[in-house]
Formats: structure tokens, sequence, C-alpha cells
């Protein structure tokens, strides 16, 4: 795991890992936007203080409920994954090594981040734990994914489509253990009987859902070649716009069969978050590398480039110090957060908590952008 680069990275290079590290050509801009508006998102949606008061968007959609903005971040953070697949692969090529020592860093990359997110949830949880969490999904689905690059996009695509095909067949129609029948309830499904049954006894809860998201960094590899192709910015901006809106589709029409769910990862689920996702990445891409306009866009990409630093870092602050650490009787958290509240009332203190946790964690990182220093993988 590499922290530090001292010359800026070239354009495939800055998109050769899981989480890239920065990007100095003006092409892919709007990936930085993009990556950077999902780290804004998480930070938001993670730190919020407003107990009841927190607005439901900022919240998990409950079951039928729909797709809330919090529902949205860690699909995004897969798609990325996906668009910067393509780089690593072009990168590597150009060193003309043999084509192991690129499946041994793709496997290098998946430990490392399954190594990561244990430990995380090895801090949360205040001993050591073996569990599934977002960055060991992440590494699992990155390492099928990246495995299978090396295939046609044709190819890819219909692995993708059968990974969700397959998973949404057997969630639809085949029999629940104990029910006898298909059904696909919060609190009554095969995929939860599964969890319940097998994986739980060995710590793989949720090792199911490795398919889907297989599925959906898959489809993002697939967006990233698209800037790989020789197009205008144009062009590209527009065949993003056309293929969001078509997976956008497809996912509200897939919901109508079975219901989206962050839980269980469906298919509806991985289409519809995968659309809206290219769509905003479309959208940035023809603001951004087409019309030129950068300005507005460097608060996001200063988040956008230490991504992996980003995400692991706040978390464990906050476990480690923030919540561990006692001043007076309370944790050093709830003391800013009281001191917030003092100031401005229950409301608009919980909201200026988590903004100044924001900005923070901002400054933090546009020091380390300053000096070209980023977390790697």
């Amino acid at each position: 795991m590499a922290v530090l680069r001292d010359n800026p990275p070239t354009q495939d290079q800055q998109t050769e890992t899981p989480f890239p590290s920065r990007k100095t050509a003006m092409r892919l801009g709007s990936l930085d936007v993009f990556r950077g508006l999902t780290i804004l998102l998480m930070l938001l949606v993670n730190n919020v203080a407003l107990d009841a008061n927190t607005p439901y968007l900022l919240t998990h959609a409950p079951w039928k409920g729909g797709v809330y903005l919090a529902d949205l971040v860690f699909p995004w953070f897969l798609l990325a994954v996906g668009v910067a697949i393509p780089f690593a692969a072009a990168s590597f090529r150009k060193k003309n090594l043999p084509s192991w020592r690129y499946d041994l860093k793709i496997i290098q990359r998946s430990i490392v981040l399954f190594g990561l997110g244990l430990l995380i949830v090895s801090s949360i949880a205040r001993r050591p734990v073996f569990a599934l969490d977002v960055l060991q999904l992440i590494a699992m689905a990155y390492l099928v994914a990246a495995w299978l690059y090396d295939l046609p996009a044709h190819r890819r695509a219909m692995i993708a489509g059968f990974f969700l095909l397959a998973y949404w067949a057997a969630i639809r129609y085949l029999p629940v253990p104990g029910v006898g029948r298909a059904i696909f309830e919060e609190d009554q499904n095969l995929i939860l009987r599964f969890n319940n049954t097998f994986l739980d006894a060995v710590n793989l809860r949720g090792l199911l859902s490795v398919i889907p998201t297989s599925a959906l960094v898959m489809l993002g590899s697939l967006i990233g070649d698209l800037f790989r192709l020789e197009l205008s910015p144009l062009r590209r901006s527009a065949w993003l716009l056309v293929i969001g809106l078509g997976l956008t589709i497809l996912g509200m029409l897939w919901n109508l069969s079975l219901p989206y769910s962050k839980t269980f990862w469906t298919p509806s689920y991985i289409l519809l978050t995968a659309g809206l996702g290219t769509l905003l990445l479309g959208i940035f891409h023809y603001l951004v590398d087409t019309r030129g306009w950068h300005g507005w866009t460097f608060p996001l990409t200063v988040f956008g480039s230490n991504a992996l630093f980003a995400y692991v870092v706040p978390i464990l602050v906050k476990v480690w110090l923030l919540q561990r650490i006692e001043v007076g009787g309370v944790s050093i958290q709830q003391n800013i957060l009281n001191f917030w509240r003092s100031l401005a009332g229950s409301y608009s203190g919980g909201w200026l908590y988590t903004l100044s946790y924001i900005v923070f964690w901002w400054l933090v990182l546009w020091v380390l952008y300053r000096r070209r220093i980023f977390l790697r993988v």
C-alpha cells in the first residue's frame, strides 16, 4: 500500500486502483467530480446528527419504499471502482509485463481492501472480528470484475446480465426452506434464509451479495471502456446519458417483478443505481470535460483525489478517538455536538456539527492534495 507520490500520475496511473489517487488529465475531470460527490454524500449520511429530524433522503429507504439519496452512495462507489478498471489494464499493458503480474496485482489490491475492511469492523466492535462489510464487498466484487476484464466487452456484458438474471430467478422462483414457496419479504426470503442458515455460522453473512455487486462493477468497467474509446467528449457524454437512461428504465421496470433492496442488492436496485450514476457521470462529463467548466469542481476533486483515505481514516479517527476518549465523562464526539447545540439549538446545532465535520476532513484532504500525499493500494 503506497502513501506518497512525488510526481503527478498519468491519466492511466490515476485510475489504476479501485480508489484512484489523483488525475491530471482534464479528460477525466468528470470522474474525479463523480467520485468526490460520492465521498461527500458518504460523509454526510454517515454523520447526520439530527436524530428524529433527519431528512428522509439522508436515511435508507424502508422496505419497498423506493431508493433514497443515502441508498446511492455504496453502489456509486462500486460503479466508480468499475470505471477505473480499464485504465488499470491499459497502464499495465504499457509496462509489457507478463499477465500473471497483473493478476497478482488484482489479488494484492483485493487483499489490502479486504484487510482494511476487517480493520474497520474490528475497530467498531473493539475486538478482532471477521465479517463482511463495505470494503470487503468492494474487494470481492472488484476481484471478480477485474479478473474478467480481459474478456471482450460483449462477453462481460453477458456475464453481468447472467449474474443478475440468475440472482433474480433464484429469489423469484426457488422455494424458501421452511416456507415451501418462493417469497420475497423483508423478514422472509431466500437470501435471508441462506444467510441465517449457512453463512452466519462462518461469519460470511452477505457473501451472496458478491454476485450482483460484481455485475455492478462489471457494468462500471463497460462505462470505463467508453473513456478509452476515441470519441469526442460531446459524443461520449451523449452515450453516457443514453446508457444511463437505459439502465435506469430497466431498473424501474425490473422493480415491478422484484423491488429495490439495498440490503439484498436486488437486480432492480443494481440497474437503477448504476443508471442514475451513469447519468450523473454523463452530465459531469459534459459540464467539465466538454464545456470546460472546472472552477466549481475543485472541492469535489479534493474529495475524489484521495477516496480511500477519505473513507477509512475518518471512521478510524471517530472510533478510536472521538468516541473512545472522554472529557468530563463525555466522549469528544458528544462534546463537540453539545457545543454546536448550545450555540445554535438542537436542530441547527446538529447541522453545524455535520457540516463542520465534513469541512474538517475536506481541509485534511486539501492539505494532502497540496502535498501530493495519497493513500493507494
